[in-house]
């Protein structure tokens, strides 16, 4: 298995890992949404400037 040098779309693979594996797993704590915000505009912004 090969793994992305990219660190957006790494970044991306592990919020959408964790997108599903929240309800899942029924996973919560008080700072889960602001985590998964800021996990997702870090891929995105990396993403766009070609990290």
């Amino acid at each position: 298995m090969k793994v992305t040098k990219n660190l957006g779309m790494l970044l991306l693979a592990i919020w959408l890992i964790a997108t599903g594996l929240i309800p899942l797993l029924q996973l919560s704590f008080s700072g889960l949404g602001t985590v998964m915000a800021v996990l997702a505009v870090a891929a995105g912004g990396l993403i766009l400037v070609g990290r």
